[in-house]
């Protein structure tokens, strides 16, 4: 890491002027690329990089820069028109999904960027999917208009059809594919040109040939916008038409309120596209200002803390980092005031933590900060215990805020050092790895004493493994990949009695409980509980146990040790001892009780699934569509566009394992293929059969 020492009374922007968001794509649809533009429009940087030169400044990780991929959120800040942009550039690899979870959770708002030639990509849905869930208002940005088969058009269809959204283009194109220069604004009706070794854009007239289909465009963004907005409509009403004003009011109101998605257009390669991404960014996306007071609670009530400079610290640890100089932990600051040197209050385990430095971010460049106030998205050093997901707050106003959802672990190698006397330095490495990154999980296998590492796909595993090679110099002997199976009951049992007594001398144990098991309604994962005991004979806080007792047992399932999911247990009756019976002794009842009630129930093996999309060409269809049958999978649309057909199938996704060497072979280097988890499948019975007599 790299500080540079600047003043550290810079002051803080005003909340209006702060914006905080994220770039979010599919893999290759050119979001690092738009990244460094917008660092180089703003002034941020002084010389453009290029993600096939390894240059780019958010892409500064060894292994990205040899990937050519985004495999860390990385967060960077500029300045545009008065206003603060912090910006977090996020992985578009779906085995790094958890890294955009986890931005999405801090930002306000998003930049989606979509290939103008593939348009909607399984990512793309993906990540948008994950913004939906957040609520965090998005624009769009259609690029690579230069690249040959680009179609605005079609672009926005596949955002319309595939997504679900009302696109609000407020762009035109000016000349197609290699001959792109520039864009018509469809709200100010002007030109925006970008001539070919220029840096700047160039405002003008829009051109003659276009003039007819601008007006035309315009309207119809007019319409669409009445539809959607009272205030629209009122004025589209009385004079037929909508102001430039209005318009802009009214698409701010439609991107904040998620009704409709402003479309731009562009070359950011080709440095085309990103001054007016920029001024939309501004226009239409919220500041921290606009958004609501963050919800925590305290004392088990709920609280709201408004986003001033003035109200108690409130802060939401995202990621942590372990560099050279120190352990990194960034922070979205929602309200309150933070100064180096000061100690805040670890909500979550009641421990005090203190400051040393505050840094401003500049991916792996950092600029050294006297204070963070709300609305700030900051690194800190000097924190020891805290983690992803860790609520930072003023010591005398204790809030808890919702930390990111981490997902399950779907992939597992055994990991071990080859050399013996590399184990408690491989144990060190991967304590680390699993600190700055909550998606993998290692655990110790029982049965065979190997150290399993497990996470969200085999590229995030080969990521995290070489880590420990190059960064903490231990040579690492790896094992097969394993998928993470589940068990789930299919049919259940009804009126399970089980008594647990245990009498040892003194006060013994007593618990009775009776129990049904039945499984979800299709499809549903998880696990649910109720007690509908009447007459206080298990008294609640005994249930309680009993729940506690059915998760534990939950941990392995009878068809083969793996986690169960997707039932319902409902405790129907029970007995107490007055004075042997305990919240131990239940617990142990609910888990015992349901062990015997899961190997008396009908259960089923359930396996990860992942839905693929393979691009290959025509006259390689037969043998691509021949290996996915062999590995199990099932076609559910397959295109044909000049000369490429594209399959989508839902594959097993232990039987993707080596697949991207197999496609390259059957297709002569020319094929590609996505993947993005869509759940659990049954697992075929001469499968399972196989898989539990292991």
């Amino acid at each position: 890491m790299r500080t540079d020492r600047r003043p550290l009374t810079t002051p803080s922007p005003a909340l209006d002027t702060v914006r905080n968001l994220g770039i979010l794509a599919h893999v290759d649809a050119g979001k690092t690329t738009v990244t460094e533009r917008i660092l180089f429009a703003t002034g941020a940087i002084h010389k453009r990089g290029e993600v096939h030169d390894g240059t780019t400044v958010t892409d500064f990780d060894a292994q990205e820069r040899d990937r050519g991929i985004t495999i860390s959120a990385a967060a960077v800040s500029c300045t545009w028109a008065g206003h603060r942009v912090n910006l977090i550039d996020t992985p578009g690899h779906v085995d790094f999904s958890d890294e955009v979870e986890r931005s999405l959770r801090v930002l306000d708002g998003a930049v989606a960027v979509f290939d103008a030639v593939a348009g909607v990509e399984p990512q793309s849905e993906t990540v948008w999917r994950q913004a939906d869930r957040h609520g965090v208002p998005r624009i769009a940005f259609v690029n690579k208009l230069d690249r040959a088969g680009a179609d605005l058009d079609a672009a926005v269809a596949s955002i319309r059809d595939r997504l679900g959204v009302v696109p609000l283009v407020v762009q035109l194109p000016i000349g197609r594919e290699d001959e792109f220069t520039g864009v018509v604004d469809l709200p100010a009706m002007r030109a925006l040109l970008w001539r070919d070794g220029s840096e700047t854009c160039e405002e003008g007239p829009v051109p003659d040939a276009l003039r007819e289909e601008a007006a035309r465009r315009r309207r119809l963004l007019e319409e669409t916008v009445a539809e959607l907005h009272p205030e629209a409509l009122e004025e589209f009403c009385a004079t037929s038409a909508l102001s430039e004003a209005t318009l802009a009011r009214t698409l701010r109101d439609l991107t904040l309120g998620g009704d409709g998605v402003v479309v731009l257009c562009g070359s950011a390669y080709r440095n085309r596209g990103i001054e007016p991404l920029l001024d939309a960014v501004l226009a239409y996306l919220p500041s921290p200002a606009d958004m609501p007071p963050v919800r925590g609670t305290a004392d088990g009530a709920e609280q709201e803390r408004a986003p001033g400079a003035q109200e108690p610290f409130a802060a939401l640890a995202f990621k942590v980092t372990a560099t050279a100089t120190g352990r990194l932990t960034y922070l979205r600051v929602y309200s309150g005031t933070l100064r180096r040197g000061e100690s805040v209050l670890d909500a979550g385990t009641g421990r005090g933590e203190r400051v040393g430095r505050i840094l401003r971010v500049q991916a792996d460049r950092h600029e050294e900060r006297e204070e963070a106030v709300a609305g700030d998205i900051v690194a800190v050093i000097g924190l020891k215990a805290a983690r992803a997901g860790t609520t930072l707050c003023a010591p005398g106003a204790p809030l808890l805020l919702e930390p990111p959802v981490v997902a399950d672990p779907v992939v597992s190698v055994a990991v071990e050092a080859r050399r013996g006397t590399d184990t408690g330095r491989l144990s060190t490495a991967l304590a680390r790895l699993v600190e700055e990154d909550p998606s993998l999980t290692v655990r110790s296998d029982p049965e065979t004493g190997q150290t399993v590492l497990s996470g969200m796909g085999e590229l995030h595993l080969e990521v995290a493994v070489e880590k420990v090679r190059s960064g903490h110099g231990v040579e690492v002997v790896v094992g097969r990949p394993q998928v993470s199976y589940r068990e789930t009951v299919v049919r259940g049992v009804s009126g399970l009695v089980y008594r647990h007594v245990k009498q040892d001398g003194g006060s013994g144990q007593f618990a009775h409980v009776v129990l049904d098991v039945e499984p979800l309604d299709e499809g549903a994962a998880g696990f649910e509980f109720r007690s509908v005991v009447v007459g206080g004979r298990v008294p609640q806080e005994y249930a309680r146990a009993v729940e506690a007792g059915c998760r534990d047992a939950l941990a392995e399932g009878p068809l083969g040790g793996h986690p169960v999911t997707g039932l319902r247990v409902t405790l129907t009756d029970g007995a107490t001892h007055s004075k042997d019976s305990s919240e131990p002794a239940f617990r142990a009842a609910g888990r015992f009780a349901l062990r015997e009630a899961l190997r008396a129930s009908s259960m089923e093996l359930l396996e990860p699934v992942a839905e693929v999309t393979v691009s290959v060409p025509e006259d390689a269809v037969g043998g691509v569509l021949g290996d996915l049958a062999a590995r199990r999978g099932r076609v559910s649309a397959s295109t044909s566009h000049s000369g490429t057909a594209v399959v989508t199938a839902t594959v097993p996704l232990a039987e993707l394992f080596g697949y991207a060497s197999r496609l390259r072979g059957r297709t002569r280097g020319r094929g590609t293929f996505t993947t993005r988890p869509v759940g659990l499948a049954p697992v075929p019975a001469q499968v399972a059969a196989a898989l539990t007599a292991r």
